[in-house]
């Protein structure tokens, strides 16, 4: 029996996994892949009797910014990072010559590349230095697949997939059939292809079932690999460089200021963005001209990362301290900082001095009567599109509506539809920030539509 114990943090919004690995016998602890809001890992560190000795990252992340200097700041542990990541802070430069003994366990290096060029995965062997018994695997190995190879630039995406054929065939699948492998990317994040709800695998039961761990060549392996890959959150982009530079250290969550309706007016003349996080019906019924809609469990991590200019300066209008405290954390997990106040008294308060501006909404029912004289754009993602949608729609993925041309019809009202109703309120609220206000929420999305038996096609 092991001698230590793992303690997963899921963040479903970003889908990804953080782990605590510690040891009742000798109260010390690691960190893997940490998020920037690192009180929840040190409150369980200080409740299971743990000190952290060490935080490790397994690459340079491009979907949130480490909380590695965070927990550093707070505990003094030690920061172990890839060798090749070249990261300009403090730490410990690891290579598969690297092991950390933790009394109880040992954690060996393996490098790892594919997903990015200075991926490493951590190997967990016990006490007596053979035994292998846990495999923390970053992007290398996730459940039914590995995280993608194209997020850097396109002139690595094949040599980067080379590499994963190599890491996977050459290393991983050497491994032991039983042993447990923990990944960091899972089921939501944008880093993998569509894989498995599940978070956590063995060897074996990838090698049986993972389409990139089947027999197959090289060339074959890319191809399969390149596949099914959806469209990414434009702040990916800054997140590499913000984590081999080191992330400026927060301290904690920030605390936010109150600040009045005519504040919030003010600091809106000087480019200061509103974020609405309510519930996307309430944004509906009224909200801030200009303001960004973008309700709390979006998630907000992904739709703001997508649409929000990086390097904002926000001010967020919630519905409660536990709302905005939850989007906080959100935001500067992919590195929106400047997140700094709050509309005090929230909506009301701004209705009370300034006008509110709405959004229509079209049942199902009304839509299919006035088909011909709107244009219906439907967000969602490519792959869900494919699976069928509302005959005479047109495809706009709703991430790309802040930043790309509008290649879709302005001459009729705009009818926007997703699955449910909160990717269309985003893109209305960001179709509204460029100038386009005849635009119609269809109510409840494609989901109602068919709930009324309505017709789907796959043209």
């Amino acid at each position: 029996m092991a001698d230590y114990f793992i303690e997963p943090f899921v963040d479903t919004g970003l889908g990804n996994s953080a782990y605590l690995i510690g040891s009742h016998a000798t109260k010390k602890g690691i960190l893997i892949d940490p998020l920037r809001d690192v009180d929840r890992y040190l409150y369980a560190a200080s409740e299971l009797g743990l000190t952290l000795t060490h935080i490790l990252d397994t690459h340079l992340h491009a979907d949130f910014v480490s909380g590695n200097r965070e927990i550093a700041d707070q505990t003094g542990s030690v920061i172990g990072a890839s060798a090749e990541a070249k990261v300009g802070f403090d730490h410990q430069p690891l290579t598969e010559d690297s092991m950390i003994d933790l009394g109880a366990f040992q954690i060996r290096v393996m490098k790892t590349p594919g997903h990015t060029p200075e991926h490493i995965s951590f190997l967990i062997v016990e006490a007596n230095g053979k035994t292998p018994s846990a495999l923390f695997s970053g992007g290398a190995l996730i459940v039914g697949g590995a995280a993608r190879t194209d997020l850097l630039s396109h002139e690595l995406t094949h040599p980067l997939a080379s590499h994963l054929y190599h890491t996977i065939h050459d290393k991983l699948l050497k491994l032991p059939d039983e042993l447990n492998v923990f990944p960091t990317h899972g089921a939501g994040s944008f880093c993998v292809a569509p894989a498995s709800p599940e978070r956590t695998t063995t060897i074996g039961r990838e090698r049986k079932t993972n389409m990139l761990a089947q027999p197959q060549s090289e060339e074959e392996f890319i191809r399969r690999s390149l596949m099914g890959l959806p469209a990414y959150p434009t702040y990916y982009k800054y997140m590499r460089e913000i984590n081999q530079r080191g992330a400026k250290i927060l301290g904690g969550v920030p605390i936010l200021k109150p600040y009045s309706a005519s504040e919030v007016k003010a600091l809106m003349d000087e480019g200061v963005v509103v974020l609405d996080i309510r519930h996307q019906k309430a944004f509906g019924a009224g909200h801030i001209p200009n303001s960004y809609g973008i309700r709390v469990d979006a998630p907000l991590v992904v739709w703001a990362g997508w649409v929000i200019p990086f390097g904002s300066r926000i001010v967020l209008l919630g519905e409660s301290a536990d709302q905005r405290e939850a989007a906080t954390r959100q935001l500067i997990r992919i590195g929106y900082d400047e997140v700094f106040g709050y509309l005090e008294g929230g909506i009301d308060a701004w209705a009370k001095e300034y006008p509110v501006e709405t959004v229509q909404s079209l049942s199902p029912k009304e839509l299919r009567e006035r088909l011909n004289e709107v244009t219906l754009v439907d967000v969602r993602g490519l792959s869900e599109w494919e699976e069928g949608h509302i005959p005479g729609a047109v495809h706009f993925e709703g991430g790309r509506m802040a930043w790309d041309d509008l290649t879709f019809p302005l001459d009729k009202p705009l009818a926007i539809q997703c699955a449910s109703g909160n990717r269309s309120m985003v893109a209305i609220s960001v179709l509204k920030r460029r100038g386009l206000h005849n635009v119609i929420q269809v109510d409840g999305g494609i989901t109602k539509w068919k709930m009324n038996g309505f017709k789907i096609t796959k043209e």
